[in-house]
């Protein structure tokens, strides 16, 4: 009861003096090719190339505005203008909204500590990890507009720096809490009725997913690049039952396919129609044939397209990169308007082989970064082919994944991540490649040709790589480890990477090992220094970021 009377207070207090100057008119937060940011016009009627903003995905309309007011534009507040917390403060809930439904909004980028609903404020607050998942989910937010049944919501920092709650006045969000930790860590949620009712364990990383009212196209890509923020999709099929288009969607791991289910389930894809319906599916995996535009392994990429069927064409990932760099920003699933355009067949494709997979990465620590930890970073999530740091801004760089959907599952996991102590930016570039420089000319070791290195984590088609990639955690995965290299060594070689090792466990066979870092931040360093490190014997180290803790 305290904390509420005292953030009553501090609420009215800092309205009071913010009322003036603490919105602004909203922008396209999506970068125009590479950065260029426009204005989005609100309440105007769009043209039949914008195809309905994108409900999951696009600002909400001009009937919703701030403060009340009922003409003025659509206003959002800036959420870096304040000091990141691992708190958010979230507002202009719906009335009856669930306590399932605000965690869900969280979920996506890490562990959910605790929450604190003030239901007749139409508030909450929802307390992470770390600070590190709350910068990540903010980031995420200035770019996708957070919507909970189907109502814009407002989300910014919080002052304070984590949640007290009186655990007796909140029973039921507790419940609701233990049941959704008990799933993120693979356990049974508890007993507990309130949180029983509410969420029980994934039964199968399978999806069944059935679209209403599909007044547009919708594709396989489309599918891939929503769900894939909510971890690894692995393999689709999609067909037609009943008249109606359905889809089988399978995750590298249940608690993924909860995540999205949670924050999916009854969303559309566009205003109005192409309703999102998700259940589990009996299956616990999915046997494809064939890569076409009717069902894809994303694990086996040289599987062929089958009789009658269309093959993969490369340059469509191409064109769709091309056609979204102006619409995606830092969201990893594809905007509304460029998926539909491509499903409808309006994308112009150039012809060319490129996948197009580059990105451009800004907000680099210029002093500190290079080519080399670059590749080592991004290849968690693909096989990097060229990297180039700007000559005339060192502190952007362009990197080339292998294809499109590499580049997406990077730029997904890695923006707004700290490499170096700053908060990077990942965005798609509108470049098809990355050129090297002209032969003959120095440009001081900025540009780096990686396409025969030998530390690329997928070229091998179905490898076990494709189902182990996870966000950035402090928990990192180490293998290759000799017989002869103990404990205390490996804590010694991580503390020399300028962090502290909290946690430490090896694996039955000390091939293997989980070593947890005190911050993400520190632990992006360790995987950089140290991947690849020669630890003698022939043996080199593996590293990579881990969904378990110690």
């Amino acid at each position: 009861r305290l904390f509420s009377i005292l953030h009553t207070s501090s609420e009215r207090v800092s309205k009071a003096l913010c009322s003036c100057d603490q919105y602004h008119t909203v922008k396209n937060v999506f970068p125009a090719m590479d950065g260029i940011a426009s204005d989005v016009a609100v309440g105007v009627k769009r043209s039949s190339d914008e195809l309905l903003s994108g409900s999951l995905y696009n600002s909400p309309n001009s009937s919703v505005t701030a403060n009340g007011g009922d003409s003025k534009k659509l206003r959002v507040e800036d959420s870096m203008d304040s000091p990141p917390s691992r708190v958010i403060h979230i507002r202009k809930l719906p009335n009856e909204v669930s306590e399932t439904e605000v965690i869900a909004l969280g979920l996506p980028f890490g562990k959910v500590t605790n929450i604190l609903m003030l239901k007749g404020k139409n508030q909450a607050f929802l307390e992470l990890g770390t600070e590190e998942a709350a910068v990540t989910m903010v980031n995420y937010y200035t770019a996708v507009t957070p919507q909970v049944r189907n109502v814009p919501v407002f989300i910014q920092y919080s002052n304070h720096k984590e949640l007290k709650t009186d655990s007796a006045l909140n029973q039921r969000a507790q419940a609701v809490l233990q049941a959704v930790s008990a799933v993120q860590e693979g356990g049974s949620p508890s007993s507990d009725t309130a949180g029983e009712s509410v969420l029980t364990p994934a039964p199968s990383p399978v999806l069944r997913i059935i679209i209403d009212n599909m007044f547009y196209p919708v594709t396989l890509d489309v599918l891939q690049q929503i769900f894939s923020k909510f971890g690894t999709v692995m393999k689709i099929i999609t067909f037609t039952k009943n008249n109606q288009f359905q889809a089988l969607l399978q995750f590298s791991d249940p608690v993924n396919a909860q995540q999205a289910k949670l924050s999916l389930d009854g969303q559309n894809i566009y205003n109005s129609c192409c309703t999102l319906r998700i259940d589990f599916s009996k299956l616990v995996n999915l046997n494809v044939k064939y890569n076409n535009d009717k069902s894809r392994d994303y694990t086996r990429p040289e599987l062929p397209a089958g009789d009658g069927q269309p093959p993969v064409d490369p340059s469509v990932a191409a064109a769709l990169s091309k056609d979204s760099t102006s619409l995606l920003g830092a969201i990893s699933p594809l905007s509304a308007a460029a998926a539909a355009a491509a499903a409808a067949g309006r994308v112009a494709l150039s012809g060319h082989s490129t996948p197009g997979g580059v990105l451009l990465v800004s907000n680099l620590n210029d002093e500190m970064v290079t080519p080399q930890s670059l590749f080592t970073l991004f290849g968690v999530y693909g096989d990097v082919q060229r990297v180039k740091i700007l000559y005339n801004k060192k502190d952007s760089a362009l990197i080339q994944m292998s294809d499109g959907n590499q580049a997406q599952l990077a730029m997904s996991h890695l923006n707004g991540q700290k490499m170096y102590g700053k908060i990077i930016r990942v965005t798609l570039s509108k470049h098809q490649t990355v050129q090297l420089p002209r032969e003959g000319l120095d440009d001081q070791g900025l540009t780096k040709d990686f396409t025969s290195s030998p530390l690329h984590r997928f070229k091998k088609p179905g490898s076990k790589n494709f189902q182990n990639i996870f966000p950035p955690s402090a928990t990192l995965h180490l293998s290759n480890i000799p017989d002869n290299v103990t404990e205390e060594d490996l804590r010694l070689l991580f503390s020399n990477s300028g962090g502290t090792v909290k946690a430490f466990k090896f694996f039955q066979d000390r091939k293997m090992a989980l070593l947890q870092m005190s911050t993400v931040e520190e632990a992006i360093q360790a995987l950089i220094d140290l991947h690849n490190y020669d630890m003698g014997r022939g043996h080199r180290l593996r590293v990579s970021f881990s969904k378990s803790t110690i």
